[in-house]
């Protein structure tokens, strides 16, 4: 076991870990929007994964093996946590925009906590639900005009279809991440995650074989692909791991509030999205929100719970 001590404060090195995952989880979806111009979204999470697995090799202690005892949790974990939300969310994108995704992402501190507190039965702090649920407020002024407005060619900007696959997606991360908490109090983020995403690309081979028949070749999408798993699958996921060690798995939440700023904002300048005064509105309410859930919590659920 991994001897830790989480922080009792959200300070200063918190605060840029939060920031580095905020912008490259931001700036994804619009990576899978422009990937899946090209290539079907099968193809995205087999990449990913791969390009995700060959950057974590180049972190100290990431070659070091693990038992085997552990390789079924890990299987698992390549399955719901990796290959499942890495297919589905390319797959929403050919029904809803990048910037939708980005805010429907947003929502993930609030399944996180509804899954953690089945999972370990601890529900959290009244204090802590009502700053989950102001976040989860602020993500939904963001998402609603969005979700109801129309593209500038009057196509619909988001259908239930994709907006379920995203639900979905978010899901698996929200399991994964308390399946994946005994692993990660024994093992270092980038040891244990680069088996992870060994097994998503094992998971993903399959379809990304069939997909490449449904695909056509442009560096734009390779490009894509390859910073989607080197920043954003790679390095990102160590980032994540460090700070769920420092400050627990509700807190380290918070730079996802941040995700749907990130996808509106790049989704507006690269993709023609539009941003209304009531999304701007639910930004500040996210802000808020995080402000209040990066204080430290006597019910925090950490990786040794």
């Amino acid at each position: 076991m991994r001897s830790h001590l989480a922080v009792r404060r959200f300070g200063p090195r918190e605060l840029v870990l939060s920031g580095v995952l905020s912008l490259t989880w931001g700036s994804s979806f619009l990576l899978i929007a422009l990937a899946i111009e090209y290539v079907d979204p099968a193809v995205v999470p087999f990449g990913r994964s791969l390009w995700g697995a060959i950057t974590l090799t180049f972190f100290p202690g990431a070659r070091e093996a693990i038992p085997w005892r552990h390789w079924p949790r890990i299987a698992l974990l390549g399955l719901v946590w990796m290959a499942l939300p890495f297919w589905l969310f390319p797959l929403a994108e050919q029904t809803v925009t990048s910037g939708v995704a980005g805010m429907i992402n947003g929502g993930l501190p609030v399944v996180i906590a509804l899954v953690t507190a089945l999972w370990v039965w601890r529900m959290p702090s009244v204090r802590r639900i009502v700053a989950i649920t102001l976040g989860f407020t602020g993500i939904a002024v963001i998402a609603l005009p969005a979700i109801w407005a129309e593209s500038s060619d009057g196509r619909s900007i988001a259908d239930v279809r994709g907006i379920s696959y995203l639900l979905a997606a978010v899901l698996g991360y929200a399991i994964g991440s308390n399946i994946a908490r005994p692993l990660q109090a024994r093992f270092a983020p980038a040891r244990l995650l680069a088996r992870v995403q060994i097994a998503a690309a094992f998971w993903t081979f399959p379809l990304a074989v069939r997909g490449l028949g449904e695909s056509s070749f442009a560096w734009s999408a390779v490009a894509a692909i390859a910073v989607l798993g080197v920043v954003g699958t790679g390095i990102a996921f160590v980032v994540f791991g460090t700070l769920l060690e420092r400050t627990g798995i509700t807190r380290a939440m918070i730079p996802t509030y941040f995700t749907p700023v990130v996808g509106l904002v790049l989704g507006a300048l690269f993709n023609d999205e539009s941003i209304t005064l009531l999304s701007v509105a639910g930004m500040c309410i996210v802000i808020a929100s995080a402000w209040m859930t990066g204080k430290p919590d006597e019910r925090d659920v950490m990786l040794s719970d």
